[in-house]
């Protein structure tokens, strides 16, 4: 009886066994639920219409008792696109699937047309107030204020004030090559922030020099093109080019206080130094 699904099974591409019984399934899981552990309500983003409808019409049908569904708007991409594990551009709660990091830039990326939305959906704050951020965000859009204090409010409740600290020393290490907040940065944080840095463990011997760094760390070829990879410029250490191969390393500027050193070679490209017996 379902529009979608006769509109499925007529076209050329039909429609599989899965998804034609997805429906029957989630039905039946809340008949389930009902009987097992007395649910009476199930919530799902209004795409799920159909399906809850089917559940709510088998738990009446077999049970008689009174049951109900709730679906709340879809948040979407700035294209368009459903968020979820499917599309693969879903937005985890657990900090091993996506950091307090990039729970907060995800936030504070979000476009001025849906920000406000955001800020009353995702958000405690009085409606009072988010007017108000609202209206100083007119006169001043250049400063990301209804951006930033969504990320902010979204990243405390998710992970607490400990992860939304963790989350602005990240955006200060990364985006204004702060060394301050890469001193802060505990194993976690770094291994958080550079998913797909590579992890070297040295040791530091006198004189050791940036070209020998960069060559322990197998961060840049053999010969005279790693050599020159360095006096291009395409090497930096803590957020500082370094364009001199014969530099020794010093501590406290190329090697920091947590004896970590951030090593970026090209543009994407990043090494997490951890120095042994400093």
């Amino acid at each position: 009886s379902r529009q979608s699904c006769q509109a499925r099974l007529r076209s050329a591409e039909g429609m599989s066994l899965a998804e034609f019984l997805y429906p029957a399934l989630q039905a039946y899981d809340f008949l389930h639920l009902h009987r097992h552990h007395g649910c009476r309500i199930q919530l799902g983003g209004h795409d799920q219409m159909g399906n809850i409808m089917s559940g709510y019409e088998l738990v009446t049908k077999m049970t008689g008792a009174e049951v109900f569904g709730i679906t709340v708007p879809l948040i979407t991409s700035t294209t368009g696109d459903k968020l979820g594990k499917t599309a693969g551009n879903a937005v985890w709660l657990n900090r091993e699937k996506t950091s307090p990091f990039e729970l907060y830039q995800f936030f504070v990326r979000q476009q001025d047309n849906v920000v406000e939305k955001y800020l009353k959906l995702f958000t405690f704050l009085p409606l009072e107030e988010i007017a108000h951020i609202m209206e100083m965000h007119a006169k001043e859009p250049e400063k990301w204020g209804p951006q930033k204090r969504l990320a902010a409010e979204v990243t405390k409740l998710v992970h607490g004030r400990e992860g939304l600290e963790s989350a602005k020393r990240c955006t200060k290490a990364l985006y204004y090559s702060s060394v301050e907040a890469l001193e802060e940065m505990s194993d976690q944080e770094l291994q958080e922030l550079f998913r797909q840095a590579t992890s070297a463990e040295l040791m530091l011997e006198p004189g050791m020099t940036v070209l020998d760094l960069c060559r322990k760390a197998n961060a840049i070829p053999e010969g005279p093109s790693g050599y020159r990879k360095i006096t291009d410029g395409g090497v930096s250490i803590n957020g500082n080019r370094v364009t001199n191969p014969e530099t020794v390393l010093i501590l406290g500027q190329h090697i920091l206080k947590n004896g970590v050193s951030l090593l970026r070679v090209g543009k994407k490209n990043y090494y997490i130094i951890k120095w042994l017996q400093l």
